[in-house]
């Protein structure tokens, strides 16, 4: 009897689907360094997810509050506008850069400083909670190559 239950509590947990979050990868994490705790911070990913999800929040210790920002261009003037949720399709890498969309971190709670990481939760639709660390590059980074503007 005991076997029987073992086998159909096995069978049964084989019969459940996969984890979204393992179909979600997070990747080239970073930030860049700040001078003072009264401006904004910024940082930037990318998101590749195996299934069609949605990034709906973005917390992280270092600051009050993420957003993600796009920019857009009217009239021949580029402006930040702050986005909800970030639709990721599947199978089509979405990646926030410098003059591009990003996440503007505000009230940060101390510099960000070269050299450092720091914490930070994306909350998905589909995928749940995904944590990950975020290098901390050069106050003029492009990328994590290390490359300076």
């Amino acid at each position: 009897m005991k076997r029987t239950a073992i086998a159909l509590v096995m069978t049964l947990l084989s019969a459940l689907p996969v984890s979204a979050g393992n179909l979600v990868e997070i990747s080239d994490a970073w930030a860049r360094a700040t001078i003072l705790t009264s401006r904004p911070g910024v940082a930037y990913l990318t998101i590749t997810s195996a299934a069609t999800d949605r990034l709906l929040e973005i917390t992280t210790a270092v600051a009050d509050h993420v957003m993600i920002h796009d920019v857009v261009t009217v009239d021949d003037v580029r402006r930040m506008r702050h986005v909800m949720a970030l639709d990721v399709p599947a199978n089509r890498p979405v990646t926030l850069a410098p003059g591009a969309m990003h996440l503007m971190l505000t009230g940060l709670h101390e510099k960000l400083r070269e050299g450092e990481k720091f914490p930070m939760t994306l909350r998905f639709e589909n995928a749940g909670e995904i944590s990950i660390d975020v290098a901390i590059l050069g106050i003029a980074a492009k990328g994590p190559q290390g490359e300076a503007e």
